[in-house]
């Protein structure tokens, strides 16, 4: 019995440390639904290792129906278990949780196996799991792990590692000596995003070389692709002085301008516009026109406005933000 009490005040003193929300051990015990449940949890699983299925059952369903979470009563728990809010959680039956672990509301430690065998996830200790995440078979969650909200974990995590995204990929370092349960969700990182960068830094230094092999070609007609790369140069240079009244950035960095093709004396410009409709076409049309008319050598300009939307993630990789991700 004393055993009992020892393991009620850890938990009280378990989420005085995880939630600062916590202002009374009263609040604490008539307030937390996953305390509530978790308390269940113990109850249903002595049932369960008594061979008491069916009352086992009950009282899991019962705790479910009076908090919103859903414990099978032969998932194994640890110590310090704390489930944050906790409506819509899901913890199958041959899930295994270890000590010190914090998951917010929402999330599923599911199976996808229909036989009789290990088939939902092993939750190892100080692992953090952010709201909505799913955890989906026999797989393992190392020591520190942090899974960000709504991610979709399907593989096995690496101790200390941050996994986020559908399916979840690691998005943070692998640390296995990582002991903390802070999860700064407002703050993490995407792996997507980051690929995305190191391909657009790799396309914009062969574009670089490209440029600098045209330049150094031999030949008549080569001279002549010099003196046009050159007006091009001109031409973007000219471009960056007119503005978007809207939203006060020039038009290049904005992503306005798709293509600038110099052939000769004549200039073509390729524009995307927010909307078809945009009722700055022919003031934007007519800046470029003058601007790129008093280039040496330009003769001619052609402003072509293409039928496709203007793209903001083309905005976002001009103005070069990716690369601070």
């Amino acid at each position: 019995m004393i055993m009992v009490f020892q393991r009620i005040r850890e938990d009280i003193r378990t989420i005085f440390a995880k939630d600062p929300a916590a202002r009374s051990t009263l609040e604490v015990i008539l307030c937390y639904p996953g305390l509530h449940a978790l308390w269940a949890h113990r109850l249903a699983r002595f049932l369960w290792d008594h061979h008491h299925f069916l009352l086992g059952r009950l009282a899991s369903q019962t705790a479910r129906f009076l908090t919103g979470i859903e414990i099978h009563p032969g998932a194994t728990i640890g110590r310090r278990f704390f489930i944050d809010h906790g409506m819509g959680v899901v913890i199958g039956e041959t899930a295994e949780i270890g000590d010190d672990v914090l998951i917010y509301k929402g999330v599923v430690l599911g199976g996808t196996s229909l036989e009789k065998k290990k088939r939902h996830p092993t939750v190892e200790d100080y692992v953090v799991i952010g709201t909505d995440a799913t955890i989906l078979g026999p797989v393992t969650l190392g020591r520190g792990a942090k899974i960000g909200a709504g991610s979709v974990v399907v593989r096995s995590v690496p101790p200390g590692a941050t996994v986020v995204g559908v399916p979840g990929r690691i998005a943070g370092p692998e640390c296995p000596s990582a002991g903390g349960t802070v999860l700064d969700h407002g703050n993490l990182p995407d792996p997507m995003l980051r690929v995305v960068s190191r391909l657009l830094d790799r396309q914009n230094r062969l574009e670089e070389r490209l440029r600098m092999m045209e330049f150094s070609m031999p030949g008549p007609e080569a001279e002549k692709r010099k003196a046009d790369l050159a007006k091009e140069e001109a031409v973007r240079d000219a471009l960056r002085d007119v503005i978007d009244p809207e939203v006060g950035i020039d038009i290049l960095d904005l992503g306005l301008i798709k293509d600038v093709e110099v052939r000769g004396g004549t200039a073509e410009i390729n524009m995307v516009l927010t909307t078809q409709a945009c009722p700055l076409v022919g003031y934007l049309t007519d800046q470029v026109k003058r601007r790129i008319e008093g280039i040496e050598g330009i003769d001619k300009v052609n402003v072509v406005v293409l039928d496709e939307p203007w793209n903001w993630e083309r905005f976002v990789t001009q103005r070069g933000l990716l690369k601070e991700i």
